[in-house]
């Protein structure tokens, strides 16, 4: 299975947890259903660690990936906690597409931060993307 594979299967169920959050957050407190969504995925992700014995690994990982792995979860909870909020206030049909504005960010931070090279094609798709989110958002 290729990356494309996964890369496919998570917009499966990023789109799922859209839909699905939207009816679950109808009525209850943004930050509270962020919480539970959060706990969920804390228990599962480490069952899955722990059925493949993976969490053995945990002494071997340096300051480096702690640090940044550590940010990376702060700045994933702060999106889910702005996601769900957005998702309570407007349509899950125009959340969704400026959310995914992430992908023209990723593009231009992997080019200035991680060396990745910046192509005529890399930079027609992030206008399609930006475009096609503004439409969405505002349709």
């Amino acid at each position: 299975m290729t990356w494309i594979f996964w890369a496919v299967l998570s917009a499966v169920f990023a789109a799922a947890t859209a839909l699905l959050a939207k009816v679950g957050v109808s009525g209850i407190d943004s930050n509270l259903a962020t919480a539970i969504r959060t706990t969920v995925i804390l228990i599962f992700t480490w069952a899955i660690a722990i059925a493949f014995e993976k969490h053995h690994a945990l002494a071997q990982i340096g300051r480096r990936s702690w640090v940044f792995l550590v940010l990376s979860g702060i700045c994933t909870g702060l999106s889910w906690l702005c996601y769900f909020r957005a998702l309570q206030m407007g349509p899950a049909s125009s959340v969704a597409p400026v959310d995914k504005l992430s992908v023209v960010l990723v593009i231009l931070g992997a080019w200035l931060f991680l060396g990745e090279q910046l192509t005529p094609l890399k930079v027609g798709g992030a206008s399609l993307i930006t475009i096609g989110a503004v439409i969405l958002a505002f349709a």
